[in-house]
């Protein structure tokens, strides 16, 4: 098979298609025949080597991807060679092929297509996750998402209107909140024009975000806090703001706050699985009765693979941008 290979990390030029070796499925695996795959900051952070793939795990980029059952490792049972199916990867799914733990596969949503199905597992995985299955956000509250027209952030608007939230929002310049708010998005905030803490406090009567949803880290710790309400959840999901700031622990103290921290990559399989089950009982009835759906930006063949990097990172996109294999789209 062919896969995206990256032989010297560095700038999207670092990406080669090349031949490699077929996966082969393990006890408790499925092969999968890629349709799509998408472009997410991690697989930049990997090509710049910067974000190593666990171990064990395959050695491409690609945290994602859509396509068909082509066969059944040992002890998988419920899945059958030709059934279409999205994953939750740890990497591979630049690739024409790629193995799969079982309990990591989704059905395609009711309705959907195949390439555009590739767009749901990283983004679906990681909002139920943080922004419900830890934070708990419930109806009546309010999010902050910053980041808004990234592919979280349309995940998350989403997500977050379909259990009856608030929902607040950063991105940057008027056309990206415009697609917020066409998503469901009540607050629009321009971090290039407005203090988001300013914001949320005047759309909330003083009182704050219950839960904060964050991709940037260091840059916005102190002013997160701030921007909290009493009893709020902060979930860092992201770092892009940088790895290191200061904590006013008596700020937390005094809203009861809590901080969290995750990634989804490197968890153990089970976690994963059980991420993927929840995701499949709560998330999939809500895409599958257009209440929710995949934001696609554009499609970009996977041997162009360098073109979605640049894409995504230009940062001009809204939603997911995605890769299609050879053949497949």
């Amino acid at each position: 098979m062919h896969a995206i290979t990256i032989p010297e990390p560095g700038g999207p030029e670092a990406l080669v298609w090349a031949e490699v070796p077929d996966p082969v499925p393990g006890e408790g695996e499925v092969l999968v025949d890629v349709v799509a795959s998408a472009v997410n900051r991690a697989d930049l952070l990997q090509r710049q080597g910067f974000y190593d793939p666990p171990p064990g795990s395959s050695p491409y980029p690609g945290l994602e991807c859509s396509g068909r059952i082509a066969a059944l490792g040992p002890g998988v049972s419920g899945w059958a060679v030709g059934d279409e199916v999205c994953a939750l990867l740890a990497g591979g799914g630049y690739a024409e092929k790629v193995a799969v733990p079982a309990g990591q596969l989704l059905p395609v949503p009711e309705g959907m297509d195949l390439t555009t199905a590739a767009a749901l597992p990283e983004v679906t995985s990681t909002v139920w996750s943080n922004v419900f299955m830890i934070a708990h956000l419930h109806p009546g509250e309010t999010l902050l998402v910053h980041g808004g027209a990234s592919g979280i952030g349309t995940m998350a608007i989403q997500l977050a209107k379909a259990v009856g939230a608030r929902v607040a929002v950063t991105a940057g310049g008027p056309e990206k909140l415009a697609r917020c708010a066409e998503l469901g998005a009540d607050i629009l905030i321009d971090y290039r024009e407005q203090d988001f803490v300013e914001e949320i406090r005047k759309a909330t009567d003083g009182a704050g975000a219950d839960v904060i949803l964050d991709i940037v880290g260091a840059k916005y710790l102190d002013r997160n806090v701030k921007a909290l309400a009493v009893n709020g959840r902060l979930a860092v999901i992201g770092l892009q703001g940088g790895v290191k700031g200061e904590l006013n622990l008596g700020a937390l103290l005094a809203k009861r706050a809590a901080v969290t921290a995750t990634s989804l990559r490197g968890r153990p399989l089970g976690e994963k699985a059980a991420i993927v089950a929840a995701v499949r009982e709560h998330v999939w009835p809500l895409i599958g009765g257009g209440r929710v759906r995949a934001v696609v930006d554009r499609t970009v063949p996977l041997e162009q693979a360098a073109e979605g990097h640049r894409a995504l990172e230009s940062g001009a996109h809204v939603g997911k941008v995605l890769l299609t294999a050879p053949g497949k789209g």
